[in-house]
């Protein structure tokens, strides 16, 4: 039975990371009001956050399922019943057929720690299918390979967001934070007020750089050797914290000897910074004596999404190891997490390569560990599948999945060259979708299925700073909708799976817990009560039996890392370039990104009336619009070697002149971006390729 709603529910924003807290006031049409106490953000919220509510009882909303009827093609309503039958019987002749990994799920970052569990387990467990992977995996992958390769875990900070405010420098490489998640910037305006300095590298002067002290401007894809030159000039001043280096790391005499090639001038002609501005910041860096240094460097998107992503933040984090940073107060290395559950979300089971907790599914120990929880047999577990993109292109073809189901992610407009993985989508014999309103990616399903929204459905988010929070239930779903976790409870029951699945997040995040038990992301000593009290516990978190609780950790690596032997594992990267270099046809840098009002692929942002909804353009400098003949306003026409769009010019002059700027929340951009992958992430290269751009 649904509980009475209450007049105010304290939860947390729908959208970013950051996972602000806010309070819900009113049962029926409710609004959004501050949550003052929460520590995350002081009851500050962005303009998104503040207009949450506007989605709830959407005249878009979806409130039954659609089946395409075969004769007109049109989708049309039915009962749910009719349509999970339906489901479950293309399931089992499309697996009968052609076996079990021809049937894929597809997840997203935005799902609960209870949603992302259970959509792994069912498709290990009911489908048998080892296709499953999610968009977090272009979200930041990169980072947390490095991590894992360097620190022997992904926790993108291991520390508190509010640490920033009391360290001496911060660093911020690829980010743009002001706009993406505007209530973290006070932590910036807070460090500057008390002396410190902000440092922000990007190809576009934004609003996050206007907080800067220094700006770097490098070009795309070149935050690499920028990270290498700076670690020479650390080196070759004498700078590097030897103690540090010989105490807590390994490998990494072999990096030092790597990046002797890197003097100013030659990172200079490969980034375009200036030796002297590098210069500078390897003197902000070093301004105080090792072990005394407060530097935090943080790397996003801009750095990450790369084809060399991974390589890309494995030098940074060579840079903050030389320095002395990791695991020391007020100093380290962290990545900002984008999606709201990107963390927690790879954490369970989503990922193709991993079991709950953070355990690689082809580890022996691991499938045991995690069988035993489910009480299955280990050995029916599948193995590991395909990653995202590379499970995308795979789609109807001889050797890949016939059917998919997708779950809080609009495909269609988030993937990389989508003019290829929509010929994809199309090529399957059967697709499902699970979501709120009818996005682009659902208009091409077979199945359309309606599920709850934030408000409507308690569980928990694990935040950018590896903070576990709950979501509370404000309102009653509409009649017609039902969750996520009560839709793979019914079709496992009609697959005939060997065990049952909870429909109760609770007992749910209480079986993950124990999934999770031992492994690097370990949330078994966390309950619903804990996370009230403590307004969010920080993993790893593991169960006591005798004793105080334990309290979670805030800051990790203070005296070891995750590794073997407690050290960081440092490794030597080099400079490869982008994937796509330019040429006479293709002279531009083309990247992408995020604007203030909107999220993600907009499915949701760009159906609340009071969110500017501009729709797409093109951000060119003056030079190039002067070349161009163009004027703000005027219609250009962008093109790469896989699509074209065609949209307003927005001239600026905080963009490189070789540079176009285009945002991804509408259709269009990802016509463009190129599917070039990272070999050790699997991240696809959306922030830069070789363009041309003509007045239309």
């Amino acid at each position: 039975m649904t509980p009475p709603m209450k007049e105010s529910t304290s939860t947390h924003c729908p959208y970013c990371s950051l996972q602000c807290g806010m309070k819900l006031v009113g049962s029926r049409r409710p609004t959004v009001a501050a949550w003052d106490e929460f520590e995350v953000n002081e009851g500050a919220l962005c303009r998104k956050g503040w207009n949450a509510a506007g989605l709830i009882g959407h005249r878009e909303r979806l409130t039954t399922p659609l089946v395409r009827d075969r004769a007109t093609g049109e989708l049309t309503a039915v009962d749910w019943d009719e349509a999970l039958d339906l489901i479950a019987d293309r399931i089992k002749g499309i697996q009968s057929a052609h076996g079990p990994d021809a049937v894929a799920v597809f997840g997203g970052g935005g799902l609960t720690n209870e949603k992302a569990y259970q959509l792994g387990k069912f498709t290990r467990v009911a489908l048998r299918s080892s296709q499953i992977d999610y968009n977090g995996r272009w979200c930041m992958s990169s980072a947390a390979s490095a991590g894992i390769r360097t620190f022997g875990v992904d926790r993108g900070l291991p520390f508190p967001l509010a640490d920033l405010e009391d360290a001496d420098v911060v660093v911020l490489v690829g980010s743009n934070l002001a706009e993406t998640m505007p209530p973290a910037a006070r932590h910036l305006d807070r460090l500057r007020e008390r002396g410190g300095k902000v440092v922000v590298i990007d190809p576009r002067f934004t609003s996050t750089a206007e907080r800067a002290d220094l700006f770097l401007q490098p070009v795309p894809g070149t935050d690499l050797p920028l990270a290498l030159g700076l670690l020479h000039l650390v080196d070759a001043a004498g700078q590097v914290d030897e103690e540090y280096v010989a105490t807590r790391t390994n490998g990494f005499d072999a990096v030092r000897d790597s990046v002797r090639a890197w003097w100013p001038e030659q990172v200079e002609r490969v980034t375009g910074v200036a030796g002297d501005e590098l210069r500078a910041l390897a003197a902000l860096l070093t301004a105080k004596p090792a072990g005394e240094r407060k530097v935090i460097v943080l790397t996003a998107r801009g750095a990450e999404q790369h084809a060399t992503g991974s390589d890309t933040v494995l030098a940074w984090i060579n840079l903050a190891l030389g320095l002395g940073l990791p695991g020391r107060p007020h100093a380290g290395y962290g990545c900002l997490t984008g999606q709201g559950n990107g963390q927690g979300g790879r954490e369970h089971g989503q990922k193709a390569d991993q079991l709950p907790g953070y355990r690689m599914i082809d580890d022996p120990a691991a499938r045991a560990h995690v069988a035993g929880v489910w009480g299955i047999d280990p050995d029916s577990l599948p193995g590991k599948g395909r990653s995202a993109y590379e499970l995308l292109d795979s789609l109807g073809r001889a050797d890949g999945p016939k059917m998919m189901m997708v779950v809080a992610s609009n495909i269609v407009v988030s993937a990389p060259n989508i003019n290829h993985v929509t010929e994809r989508l199309k090529a399957l014999d059967f697709m499902v979708v699970c979501d709120l309103v009818m996005s682009e990616t659902a208009a091409l399903a077979d199945v359309v299925l309606p599920v709850t929204q934030w408000a409507e459905e308690t569980g928990t988010m694990t935040n950018l700073e590896g903070r576990v929070i709950l979501r509370q239930q404000a309102i009653t779903p509409p009649a017609g909708v039902r969750s996520d976790l009560e839709l793979i409870s019914e079709l496992a029951l009609r697959l005939d799976a060997p065990i049952k699945f909870s429909t109760d997040p609770e007992e749910i995040f209480t079986e993950l817990g124990r999934a999770s038990a031992g492994g690097k992301a370990d949330y078994s000593g966390i309950s619903y009560d804990q996370i009230r009290e403590q307004q969010g516990v920080f993993w790893p978190c593991p169960a006591v039996s005798a004793g105080p609780r334990h309290p979670g950790t805030p800051r990790m690596f203070t005296e070891r890392f995750a590794t073997g032997d407690g050290r960081a594992i440092c490794h030597v990267v080099g400079h490869r370039g982008t994937a796509e270099p330019l040429d006479e046809e293709y002279p531009l840098h083309l990247t992408t990104g995020r604007v203030l009002a909107q999220y993600q692929s907009g499915a949701q942002t760009r159906r609340v009336k009071d969110l500017p909804d501009v729709g797409a353009f093109i951000e060119v400098h003056p030079v190039l619009a002067n070349r161009l003949g163009a004027t703000d306003g005027a219609p250009l026409v962008i093109s790469t070697r896989r699509g074209e769009m065609t949209a307003p010019a927005k001239v600026v002059t905080t963009i490189r002149p070789d540079t176009v700027f285009v945002p991804f929340h509408w259709v269009g951009a990802n016509k463009l971006t190129n599917d070039a992958l990272d070999p050790a992430s699997r991240m696809p290269e959306f922030k830069v390729c070789a363009a041309q751009v003509v007045a239309a």
